[in-house]
């Protein structure tokens, strides 16, 4: 493995930017994927997010396009991506490593205005980055020509498929030039994923970068936590478990939009700062809510599994599962969202006692057992809540500054008990941190009894000591083909197909 940028035969230029940007040494992926990508082999890479993969691909073709001088009047690369979050990360990422080169960028996707972006790829372009909805209906309006597209990469190809794009992969790389060189980077590699690259790459390098883990065989940096009970207890207990875990920033996932809107709602009756996020939103409100989240003035960000693909917020530092995903795959893709940079994240799993089977589909997933905990109880709440009230007290004490408040205490003292008046002023500290007392925070949550059968026996585990610590759409086959046609209106979301051509 190549131990520095330079060993893998980049350029000074890239080099410097690098540099700057902070880059020190290549992660597993770029080590292993930039040099054939040089080469021009096809590829086919195996990386879970946040593994360095968008530099992987972007560096070795930025140095090669790099190399021209003059804009092409057509996109020589098109790189696909799922979602328009992810196709304006990746943009930016190509901007950023290709400053001191000139090479031109432009994303395409659906929820912007069809005429701005005609007119960037009218103007020229080196490298088109995308969703496939959107790319197609380029193609189709001849907006976009793929006749001069040298390389053409697939990004988080699995989510691509999940979202129902395989229809559109085939009919986009069925029109792109056959001599092309192809990528293809995914998280997992299942049937489907599989069947593509059969189809669309030839004898491709094939580089596999496990997830990491530690000694254990964990998922490194994320404490991984799960509590059962009946649905009708999960808003007050996912409440409790906030409190008692105090997030930086909590991506809370669920199923449906209503779920979504409703969780948010009781959420910010707690006093959290809470968004929401989902495909009923426009790109306007999509971007307010990113925007927020990323200034750091949201405690809360609620979203269902479409709406936060290819978010990518470094300081995520909780992220809670509403309900079990029913795929252990997307409980892997969504507590990698936390753990990032160095920092610890924490992965919570809310589960109704008919959930515990998806619980031991991730386990046999991760080859190891996931930590039952108890919910909190009001008491484990409101002895935390005193805690932080204690240590905001004691902060004050060791900043001093307290000559005019002693006055007050002094006079105070002299009718009172100096007790009853540090009592009396903790208090009014603790109701104005706290808020208003929740009646349903006092509600009994019954204690449910683990599941043990024949798909797992969890008898020996026992439960952690002390309680809780704190810490497809349709199917179908569009037989049409890539070609310019009259307008027609954009949908991001296309039925599931396999395509019919094999590339040789």
């Amino acid at each position: 493995m190549k131990n520095s940028f330079a060993e893998l035969g980049l350029g000074p230029e890239l080099l410097l930017e690098l540099t700057s940007l902070g880059y020190e040494e290549p992660t597993p992926i770029q080590s292993q994927a930039i040099v054939p990508l040089f080469e021009g082999r096809d590829l086919l890479g195996q990386a879970a997010t946040g593994t360095g993969k968008t530099a992987a691909f972007a560096l070795p073709l930025i140095q090669k396009l790099g190399k021209t001088k003059t804009v092409p009047f057509k996109p020589a690369v098109l790189v696909l991506v799922p979602t328009r979050e992810l196709a304006i990360q990746v943009s930016e990422a190509f901007h950023r490593y290709g400053r001191g080169l000139g090479i031109s960028v432009v994303p395409i996707y659906g929820g912007q205005e069809f005429h701005r972006q005609n007119t960037a790829l009218k103007r020229g372009v080196h490298i088109v980055i995308g969703t496939p909805g959107r790319v197609l209906d380029h193609v189709r309006r001849g907006t976009l020509d793929l006749s001069a597209i040298s390389v053409v990469v697939l990004d988080e190809a699995d989510e691509m498929l999940d979202m129902g794009f395989a229809d559109d992969l085939e009919l986009i790389l069925d029109g792109a030039p056959d001599d092309r060189q192809t990528a293809l980077f995914s998280a997992t590699l299942p049937p489907r994923i599989a069947s593509i690259a059969e189809r669309h790459l030839k004898n491709p390098a094939r580089i596999l970068i496990p997830r990491d883990k530690d000694t254990k065989g964990t998922l490194p940096k994320v404490r991984q936590t799960a509590f059962i009970m009946p649905r009708s207890h999960k808003i007050i207990a996912l409440g409790r478990v906030l409190d008692l875990e105090s997030p930086t920033l909590a991506l809370i996932f669920c199923r449906t939009r209503v779920d979504v809107d409703m969780l948010a709602e009781r959420l910010m009756g707690r006093g959290y700062r809470v968004e929401a996020l989902h495909g009923g939103m426009t790109q306007a409100q999509r971007d307010r809510v990113m925007k927020k989240a990323r200034g750091a003035t949201v405690d809360l960000l609620i979203a269902t599994d479409v709406a936060a693909r290819g978010i990518d917020i470094e300081h995520v530092s909780h992220v809670v599962n509403f309900d079990v995903p029913v795929s252990p795959e997307a409980y892997l893709h969504r507590i990698g969202r936390t753990g990032r940079a160095g920092r610890e994240g924490v992965a919570i799993t809310l589960s109704e006692p008919r959930e515990q089977r998806l619980l031991r589909n991730i386990e046999s997933l991760m080859k190891q057992k996931m930590e039952i905990s108890k919910v909190p109880t009001p008491q484990d709440v409101k002895a935390k809540q005193m805690k932080m009230t204690s240590a905001e007290v004691q902060k004050a004490i060791v900043a001093g500054d307290l000559e005019d408040f002693r006055a007050v205490a002094k006079s105070l003292s002299a009718e009172n008990d100096p007790l009853d008046v540090a009592a009396a002023a903790i208090r009014l500290l603790h109701e104005a941190a706290v808020g208003m007392d929740h009646g349903e925070d006092d509600i009994h949550i019954p204690e449910i009894e683990q599941f043990s059968g024949s798909s797992g026996h969890r008898g020996d585990r026992g439960r952690r000591p002390g309680g809780f610590k704190s810490g497809g759409p349709k199917s179908g086959r569009r037989r049409d083909i890539v070609k310019p046609h009259a307008a027609r209106g954009h949908q991001e979301k296309r039925p599931v197909g396999k395509g019919p051509k094999k590339k040789h």
